[in-house]
């Protein structure tokens, strides 16, 4: 695995391993060559301090984040807001169109064989049109992305075992504990750190999801242990996203969409196959005989909103990192709920209402200390590169 300062070298552009305050501690002051001076060396050495100073906190501020290794840290504030909104948007927008068509279409495999066909057929007329070029991928490369459409299926396959073997309650709450898997990947296996505030903002925003889907509490011992492995799944998957276009293959969102959509396609047929959802839905075209050209739009439409949503969530998680967006993915679900009460006249107990507030406060939180962290950085860099610069023209 890549140590940090390795990460950082390649989000930066630079060697983190040769500081540039080497310089200065290697002058050799009062040299014979320079005649001794007492004054000049207290002047060096107090510059030598301070450089050093300068050097530690920038490195601490380099360390205090996960963007540093996901690839978000010199990406805008702004920027980040605005394809995290956007990612609302398409996200919302299907989860809640999708509430609808379930109904109808109560076929969860077919409906994600859909969606990737319609990803691989959008990104085909995106690379015909000339909006992004196919890069030379080597074998493993290939088999990377195999694994990563994989993963994409298995995901969605834990997911629905686990539904059938939970409550919709105790689903919600495990699924919200997923940025904490994901600090987990990045901790053990890129040497991801944080501060005391990132793990304190995260708290109300898990928390908040608790409250917020306060319910019929069940689990069976299978359905539990599905029930983690899909959090875990999950928190793989926004990682793998991350790195696939910011550390791996170096491709962008709308190729790595293309190069998985069709394995992914393949992969939710067979799953369909194996769970008897193609002859189930066999038996409802020809005995409901409601599947007709209205049907047909409202699915083709439902793919065309999953495919603008893979391609905004694979954009944006470049952007903001895979951390955000497991944040991003649990005030989604209570902002759900608040239009599930306004659309549908859901009705919560005051419970429910103190998880929405709390989520949504933790989510600003978090939103927060990114900002601050972000700046502390920034601010640290620009000093280092002062304290550099004053030296150089002493």
């Amino acid at each position: 695995m890549e140590g940090i300062s390795q990460q950082l070298a390649s989000v930066h552009g630079e060697d983190y391993n040769e500081s540039p305050v080497q310089t200065p501690l290697n002058t050799r002051v009062g040299s014979p060559i320079h005649g001794p001076s007492s004054t000049h060396t207290q002047v060096e050495g107090h510059d030598a301090i301070n450089n050093i100073c300068l050097a530690w906190k920038a490195r601490r501020a380099n360390q205090a984040v996960v963007s540093d290794v996901d690839g978000s840290a010199t990406v805008p504030a702004l920027v980040k807001l605005r394809y995290l909104a956007i990612y609302f948007a398409f996200n919302l927008g299907l989860t809640l169109y999708n509430k609808g068509v379930m109904i109808q279409f109560p076929f969860p495999y077919l409906l994600t064989a859909l969606h990737a066909a319609s990803s691989f057929v959008g990104t085909r007329v995106l690379l015909a049109s000339g909006h992004f070029t196919l890069s030379h991928i080597g074998g493993s490369d290939s088999l990377n992305l195999m694994a990563f459409s994989m993963l994409y299926t298995v995901n969605i396959a834990v997911s629905n075992i686990s539904l059938a073997a939970v409550t919709v309650p105790f689903h919600q709450v495990v699924r919200a504990t997923t940025p904490i898997f994901t600090i987990l990947i990045y901790r053990t296996f890129f040497s991801g750190t944080y501060t005391l505030a990132t793990y304190v903002s995260l708290l109300p925003v898990i928390q908040g999801v608790g409250l917020a889907t306060y319910g019929d509490y069940y689990a069976t011992v299978p359905g539990f242990l599905a029930t983690i492995i899909g959090a875990m799944l999950a928190a793989v998957k926004t990682v793998a996203t991350n790195r696939l276009q910011t550390a791996g293959i170096h491709i962008n969102a709308m190729e790595l969409l293309y190069r998985m959509s069709a394995p992914a396609f393949v992969q939710s047929l067979i799953g369909a196959s194996l769970t008897g959802e193609i002859t189930a839905f066999q038996e409802y075209v020809l005995h409901s005989g409601r599947f007709g050209g209205r049907d047909i739009m409202i699915l083709l439409f439902n793919g065309l909103i999953a495919f603008g949503l893979n391609i905004v969530s694979f954009s944006s998680n470049k952007k903001v990192g895979a951390l955000t967006m497991t944040v991003a993915a649990n005030v989604k679900q209570v902002v759900t709920i608040v239009l599930a009460i306004a659309l549908w006249h859901l009705h919560v107990g005051w419970l429910n209402a103190a998880g929405i507030v709390l989520t949504i406060l933790g989510g600003t939180c978090y939103a927060y200390v990114e900002m601050r962290s972000k700046e502390t950085k920034d601010r640290m860099g620009r000093k280092l590169e002062e304290g550099v610069s004053e030296k150089t023209e002493r």
